[in-house]
């Protein structure tokens, strides 16, 4: 039950002066329906209007003048402007309308008149002129025009100055709260109160009130952090509660383990450790591995699987693509099977009687692995008793498909994976909810992949290199740019790209593309896992994470128009092998000084978690989108980059709060309470432990 106090603030939009029936959608596209995300709408930045003189005046500045109606000069012919000349003691200045100028001027501000005036002035050769001015006010009400002026992002209809209204009048409805930050954390910070530091966001005093550093956003933004690391403190306690099936770690796990060609690292022993460990407790497993490319995620899945099996229970490992899936199979299949264990693939490809046949084979329990992709979760998809859920890089399911997996079963352990290394500060805010696990070392035997940044104007020179390495008996990938947002101009640039290799090199030049049908793909792709065809050409659009061990070359062309992230994936695809592996990275210049950045980055080091910690570094504050697009919570105030050192600090304290007060029942847990409904981040939080 919501708490009265905060009624104004969840109240419609609507409700507040000056918004009508017209302008209500406009105001909710630009800031949402209710009273509370006017409060939250943060300023895009601001405007200094300096009181200044005619004489004093700069060009190209938004200035404040005061001075007096000289006479108005009606348009001398249609389309032309209306304007008014004016003048202080240091000269004229003329105020120009294009459109909706008129005889009103001139009533409404009769020469004689002083008046205060501002906007943004420029000069036409000794001419100072300030067309449509933002305020035109009796001099008498010059403290009415701000000094500092907050600027939201507009929407077609509703100007910025009118979303500064309502954000004030927002303001005015809400209420005081009870302080819910720990008073000591306050006075070290030097932190505003909560409503104090709204009240500052929206009326700043100085162009620095506007940084995202400032401390009234650093307040916002450690209350939007902590509310969000509370939910999903609360959400990881109330599944951890949850009754799910004990499973201890099995002989039948141990022996596959023995028969395993190599020994298991540091961290992929300190991971199966904490999975083993959450198995064994009789509460649900959420667990994310996390790990580079190569660092044996699958292999840490594969024992965890064997002892679900040894339990009498059934594991799913679901991969985001039909190639994966059966990568995973073919390298499952054999050692589980040597323990004894049934292993079967379900792809969207099995049909009629053979799908059927196997359907019924998992429903008997005579099935104690299934991978596959989408098809796991299907409604005609029954299992015997699924115990653990195994996904394959998580991100690229939707949050309802791992629910719909998870659901196949009772209280249902969830093993998520992920390639996609990321640093602690950010795991918080993606991952807060699920337990994690790094694997950051790779295995022994791994080629170290040679890396180099080679412009685009020698391309020539790599082809021939490639055409000389190729037919030594290597294989190359060649992955193509993303040239637009269209798919059809990407595969052009691809099929272009295969065509001049071909001329090169001869027909054994492979293309594979988003478009294509799943069996031509496969085909294409088997042929390469055969060495049937010495280079592959690829577009972003499909996977290609194949183990392929013989390719031990990556060309990456214009790779300045990839992430940091992506090019060290598409890197960990060579240096599978006993070959020495190259990655070359065409880029196209010049390069900025942080394209130069990156690509120096990626030449020096191979280790996904410290890449992903010195791109963190160089993208620095004010980059939301790139991390929106990349599954971060869109917040309001925090920025998970700019303010990754408050991220540490809000999930230490909400674990700290939820320890010492669990049912928030203190009078600091009551007005703990409210930040949560404040920002209302249970209700966003329905699905996430699905991973």
């Amino acid at each position: 039950m919501r708490p009265e106090i905060l009624f104004p603030l969840f109240a419609p939009a609507a409700s507040l002066k000056g918004i009508g029936p017209k302008i209500a959608p406009l105001v909710e596209r630009a800031a949402g329906p209710l009273v509370r995300d006017l409060a939250f709408l943060c300023p895009q930045g601001v405007i200094e209007r300096k009181r200044i003189t005619v004489q004093a005046a700069q060009d190209g500045l938004v200035q404040t003048l005061v001075v007096r109606i000289d006479a108005h000069l009606p348009p001398s012919r249609r389309g032309a402007p209306w304007r008014i000349r004016t003048l202080d003691e240091t000269g004229f200045l003329f105020l120009t309308w294009f459109k909706g100028g008129g005889p009103h001027l001139e009533t409404q501000h009769p020469p004689g008149a002083a008046r205060a005036v501002s906007g943004k002035l420029e000069r036409f050769g000794i001419e100072a002129q300030i067309a449509h001015p933002d305020y035109l006010l009796d001099a008498g009400r010059l403290d009415d025009i701000p000094l500092i002026e907050a600027v939201y992002g507009t929407t077609a209809g509703l100007p910025s100055r009118t979303l500064r209204r309502l954000a004030l009048e927002a303001l005015i409805k809400t209420p005081d709260l009870a302080e819910w930050q720990d008073p000591a954390w306050l006075a070290r910070k030097g932190w505003l109160g909560w409503r104090a530091a709204l009240e500052r966001l929206h009326d700043p005093k100085t162009v620095a009130d506007m940084d995202i550093a400032a401390p009234q956003r650093q307040r916002l933004a450690y209350d939007e952090l902590l509310a969000h690391q509370l939910a999903m403190a609360q959400r990881k306690a109330a599944r951890r509660r949850e009754a799910a099936p004990i499973i201890p770690a099995s002989p039948v796990s141990d022996a596959l383990q023995a028969a395993l060609p190599f020994r298991l690292t540091g961290a992929q022993n300190r991971s199966l450790s904490e999975i083993r460990g959450d198995l064994l407790v009789g509460e649900r497993m959420s667990r994310l591995v996390q790990g580079d490319v190569g660092s044996g995620k699958t292999v840490v899945a594969m024992l965890a699987m064997a002892d679900v099996a040894a339990s009498g229970g059934q594991s799913a490992l679901m991969a985001p693509t039909e190639i994966l899936a059966r990568q995973h199979f073919e390298t499952l299949s054999a050692p589980l099977a040597a323990q004894g264990l049934s292993v079967m693939l379900l792809t969207g490809r099995d049909k009629g009687a053979g799908r059927a046949e196997k359907l019924r084979a998992l429903a008997s329990g005579a099935v104690d692995i299934l991978v596959g992709t989408h098809a796991l979760f299907q409604d005609d998809v029954v299992y015997a008793r699924l115990d653990l859920a195994v996904i394959d890089e998580q991100h690229r399911f939707g949050v309802a498909e791992r629910r719909r997996l998870q659901d196949k079963g009772a209280s249902v352990h969830l093993l998520a994976m992920s390639a996609t290394p990321i640093p602690r500060t950010l795991e918080l805010t993606q991952y807060g909810e699920l337990d994690v696990s790094r694997i950051d070392e790779k295995p022994p035997g791994r080629t170290p992949v040679a890396t180099r940044a080679v412009p685009l104007p020698r391309i020539g020179e790599i082809v021939q290199r490639l055409k000389t390495v190729v037919a030594s008996g290597a294989q190359a990938f060649w992955i193509c740019p993303l040239v637009a947002e269209s798919e059809l101009m990407d595969l052009a640039a691809a099929e272009a790209r295969a065509a001049d290799l071909r001329q090169h090199m001869g027909p054994r030049v492979g293309l594979v593309h988003g478009q294509m049908p799943p069996a031509e793909k496969d085909a294409v792709m088997q042929a390469f896992t055969e060495g049937k065809v010495s280079v592959l050409v690829a577009t972003t659009v499909v996977e290609v994470g194949v183990n392929v061990p013989n390719a031990s070359i990556m060309v990456i062309e214009q790779a300045e128009r990839f992430g940091l992230a992506q090019l060290h994936q598409l890197r960990g695809r060579v240096g599978r092998g006993v070959r020495e592996s190259s990655c070359v990275l065409l880029y196209d210049p010049p390069l900025s000084k942080t394209g130069e950045a990156r690509l120096d980055i990626l030449r020096k080091s191979d280790d996904g978690f410290e890449i992903a910690e010195r791109d963190l570094a160089l993208r620095g504050g004010g980059d939301p989108l790139g991390l929106k697009q990349s599954g971060f919570p869109a917040y309001r105030f925090a920025d998970p980059i700019a303010h990754k050192d408050l991220i540490s600090a809000a999930a230490d304290d909400a674990r700290l709060i939820l320890a010492r007060d669990p049912g928030l029942n203190s009078p600091r847990g009551q007005a703990v309470r409210v930040l949560c409904e404040i920002f209302d981040w249970q209700a966003a939080l329905g699905l996430t432990d699905a991973g």
